[in-house]
């Protein structure tokens, strides 16, 4: 414990080789980490810093001896694998360098490391040699998420579930030696995968930046100026949005729906640089990645106006509400969901406090104008023409509370914001999204 400092948390976990305990000690929500160690070979031997300051993102991989190995953004916005010596924490020899794509996550198998890249937000899987040497890249089945690759140094085998926007995950075992993989479970469907086309594009935001976004149909349906097309996003805390199966979403497809989702700066699909470009004063580039999606959109004749409806779920529900602000004209319909909405108090309420990370605090001066600028509860425009809205929420929300979507959804309707519907749905005995009965 560090009864000094109340607002740490720890998280322990034992090498491979049972010899030392190691602590990743987290503040706030970002992935900036202090890291400290104990050899369990010396009861009397107390813990010890390794990786000092909340700097950069310090996720132990394994220990060959007393090298322990890091995956980390430190001198590399987009990761690379390093090793750091107990006895002399500032020598770091680079594993696996930096590249182009973003180095997600690194599994110890001893003699070869499994890397999970993002490469344009979708997965790519790669096999190194202990000493960083790259031996293979995995065949996937297309373009999607895969995940797992759980093991041990000694492992000859490992087990990863891959998923798209019209794939449910499919676990299939992979021979770590040879890249080999074969079809372990998968589910039975009642429908077919390839009836579905999954793509991805590339459009311009405000100022120029290359954003990427999926877009996902029935291949029998030929996007066209009316097609209801439904656009999601989030864009924040470092988050990467990638292919992934849902029902409703497959649902909407199969009625004839496009369903589009962009990789919005905020997130984590190209490294740090990507993720702070969507933070505190910078949080507008955010709300324009979004709106240039939906240009694209229209512009490229996916769909109209008329037929398109925009939706995110808590730092998404902040994006939507920011957004149809912004350009009520852009939508025909909003879907906010537990979303953020008071940017001048959320810090006051639950989990409030962390997020300062991400979007900054009204108490700093330097911070308030960007927060007061595009807050959804204090920007609505009496007078203007906004499209339906469904503000969504929970009245147990210990998260992102309740009161964020009540008073939003209040000052909407008190507003002349046109003849659309403006609702809001409370579900009771119901929180953030986690944990929901299977009956709802």
């Amino acid at each position: 414990e560090r009864p000094e400092n109340p607002e740490w948390g720890f998280v322990p976990e034992v090498s491979d080789d049972g010899r030392f305990l190691v602590i990743t000690i987290f503040h706030g929500t970002d992935d900036r980490y202090q890291v400290a160690w104990k050899d369990l070979d010396a009861p009397e031997a107390g813990v010890r810093m390794l990786i000092q300051g909340f700097n950069h993102d310090f996720t132990f991989i394994g220990n060959r001896g007393r090298k322990f190995l890091f995956l980390t953004n430190f001198e590399a916005p987009r990761y690379r694998v390093v090793s750091v010596e107990l006895d002399a924490p500032e020598s770091r020899e680079v594993i696996i360098p930096e590249s182009e794509s973003v180095l997600q996550g690194v599994s110890d198998f001893g003699p070869h490391l499994v890397a999970s890249y993002l490469e344009d937000a979708r997965s790519v899987v790669k096999i190194h040699a202990d000493d960083g040497e790259f031996v293979r890249e995995i065949n996937l089945p297309g373009i999607g998420t895969a995940s797992g690759f759980d093991g041990k140094p000694g492992d000859t085998e490992t087990f990863f579930q891959f998923s798209s926007f019209n794939r449910p995950a499919t676990i299939y075992r992979l021979d770590v030696a040879s890249g080999d993989r074969s079809v372990w479970q998968q589910p039975k469907l009642d429908f077919d995968p390839e009836a579905y086309t999954v793509r991805q594009v590339f459009y311009p935001s405000a100022d120029g930046t290359r954003i990427p976004m999926f877009i996902a149909h029935r291949k029998d349906v030929t996007p066209a100026g009316t097609t209801p097309t439904l656009l999601y996003g989030y864009g924040g805390f470092n988050i990467s949005l990638t292919p992934s199966f849902s029902v409703p979403n497959l649902a909407w497809m199969e009625a004839g729906g496009v369903y589009a989702m962009a990789n919005l700066r905020g997130g984590g699909e190209y490294g740090r640089d990507w993720h702070q470009a969507g933070t505190t004063v910078r949080k507008q580039n955010v709300f324009d990645d979004f709106v240039a999606a939906a240009e694209y959109l229209i512009e490229s004749d996916v769909t109209s106006r008329e037929h398109l409806g925009i939706y995110g779920r808590s730092n998404g529900g902040l994006l939507v509400g920011a957004t149809t602000n912004q350009r009520p004209e852009l939508f025909a319909a909003a879907l906010p969901a537990v979303g953020v909405m008071d940017m001048l108090r959320f810090n006051r309420f639950t989990a409030g406090r962390f997020w300062v990370d991400d979007y900054g605090s009204s108490a700093n001066p330097d911070e308030f104008p960007a927060l007061y600028a595009y807050s959804p509860y204090h920007n609505i425009e009496s007078g203007e023409d906004y499209p339906a809205v469904l503000v969504t929420t929970a009245d147990t929300d210990d998260r992102v509370v309740p009161g964020h979507s009540f008073k939003y959804a209040a000052a909407l309707q008190a507003a002349e914001t046109g003849n659309e519907p403006k609702l809001i749905r409370i579900e009771t005995r119901a929180g953030h999204g986690a944990g929901t009965p299977v009956q709802m």
